[in-house]
């Protein structure tokens, strides 16, 4: 693969992470800043770090099933392996300045 096709491909993951939505807040886990790490390689891995918004978040199977199932719907992406993690601990100032404007936090 050349670097600008791992580019497309990240920047498709991005886009798709961006439709998946906490149940419990109607931003994208994205915006949210629940994502912490994208690493996709050549070989078709994709390698996503995230939290959620807290440790004892009931949603968090879901949240992190709905990851796995729409990344591995990219083209170009053969696995994907979700990491979930609490450290650094999420806080609001991980939002994006869109997630804050559409949670009036500004």
């Amino acid at each position: 693969m050349t670097p600008e096709e791992i580019l497309r491909v990240e920047k498709d993951i991005i886009l798709t992470l961006k439709n998946i939505y906490d149940p419990e807040i109607p931003v994208n886990i994205y915006d949210l800043g629940l994502i912490y790490e994208i690493d996709y390689t050549p070989e078709g891995d994709a390698n996503i770090r995230m939290t959620l918004t807290a440790p004892n978040c009931p949603m968090a199977d879901m949240l992190v099933e709905d990851v796995n199932r729409e990344v591995a719907k990219v083209n170009g992406v053969k696995r994907v392996n979700v990491v979930l993690t609490f450290d650094p601990v999420w806080d609001k100032s991980m939002m994006s300045e869109e997630a804050l404007l559409e949670l009036n936090l500004f």
